[in-house]
């Protein structure tokens, strides 16, 4: 929310049509539907433990603002790398931050799903998994499908592929290593 709001507030069109936040929202529901058969770290079911709201709160104030530094990022990439900076290049940015967008928010539930290093040290269940890399690569592929058009999808350059894999690596480090201190600090309950 931060990040659509800051961005309306800047720039001269939509950061993403409305169709496109609804697709963008129904497939990241999509992607949990993985949750169910996945499990925990066996550590983590030694002892029984509370539902603790404020504990989740206090999580969220550290870790929700990671997704909105790569959201500006993405916006600044779009900008000034890619020159989707006009209402005739909308479609541009749209398209690029649609799919940062959904791939960070897809990917973080792996890095909060265990207290450890996700996929290296706690892997998630397989169908969590499956069902996490098939959104993941139906929004990749959107942007080239028959049904681009008519979402307001044009095609990406090539080498924004590059910078994906750059921004998405970073934000699953900084996320990862800002999880590792709100650990030490609070504790994982």
């Amino acid at each position: 929310m931060f990040s659509v709001l800051g961005a309306s507030a800047m720039l001269p069109f939509l950061p993403m049509q409305p169709v496109q936040i609804l697709l963008n929202n129904l497939l990241y529901d999509f992607s949990q539907t993985g949750i169910p058969f996945d499990h925990v770290d066996q550590e983590y079911l030694e002892k029984p433990r509370k539902w603790q709201v404020g504990e989740i709160q206090r999580f969220m104030i550290y870790i929700g603002p990671m997704s909105s530094i790569f959201d500006y990022t993405t916006y600044a990439l779009m900008w000034f790398v890619f020159g989707a900076n006009t209402v005739d290049k909308q479609a541009l940015f749209q398209t690029g931050w649609f799919v940062e967008s959904l791939l960070t928010q897809t990917l973080i539930v792996h890095i909060i799903r265990t207290a450890k290093i996700p996929l290296l040290q706690s892997r998630p269940a397989l169908p969590m998994l499956l069902v996490t890399l098939s959104v993941m690569a139906f929004g990749i592929y959107l942007p080239a499908s028959p049904i681009a058009t008519g979402l307001g999808f044009v095609s990406l350059p090539g080498n924004y592929y590059l910078w994906l894999v750059l921004i998405l690596s970073s934000y699953c480090i900084l996320t990862q290593l800002m999880k590792t201190w709100f650990i030490r600090k609070y504790g994982y309950n």
